[in-house]
């Protein structure tokens, strides 16, 4: 019997977990405990867009530790060797302005995956899962939203 040699396909199978993640609930809650409070950091999907993208780069060891920021999601991308582009290539991680939310009368920046023919795939608060947009645009209202930063890996090249 002949043996088979096979190969792990990074890139594929990393596309196909982002995906396959649109429309799951996997990603709406991460908790902390304030003394004896417990409370869901990320307000039931919400605030997930972190979440989300670091859970998905930590399991493909693309990044060290899984975030509830923004903030420290960028931080974390820089130190495991990612690197600023001017275009998107698919696999990229895409880093959008901060903005302004009334209802909870807070800021926040947003994040998510570029897979190509200008989509992305991040959450929504809208309908706290993540989904597939326009990667110029807000997932949850459909406007325009400025990307900032646009972060790829030298290990995501195609096949």
């Amino acid at each position: 019997m002949k043996k088979i040699k096979l190969k792990f396909d990074l890139f594929s199978t990393y596309l196909a977990t982002i995906k396959n993640s649109v429309g799951s609930k996997f990603f709406r809650n991460m908790y902390a405990l304030n003394g004896r409070k417990r409370i869901d950091i990320l307000e039931n999907g919400n605030l997930s867009c972190a979440y989300f993208v670091s859970t998905i780069l930590r399991h493909f060891g693309l990044i060290k530790k899984i975030h509830s920021t923004v903030k420290n999601t960028v931080r974390d991308l820089k130190r495991s060797g990612w690197k600023s582009l001017h275009k998107p290539k698919i696999g990229s991680v895409l880093v959008y302005e901060e903005k302004y939310f009334p209802e909870s009368e807070n800021r926040h920046m947003h994040i998510g995956f570029y897979i190509g023919s200008g989509k992305t795939i991040s959450t929504s608060s809208k309908y706290r899962t993540p989904i597939m947009h326009n990667w110029q645009k807000e997932p949850s209202s459909g406007k325009p939203r400025k990307v900032l930063k646009i972060l790829h890996h030298k290990k995501l090249t195609g096949p």
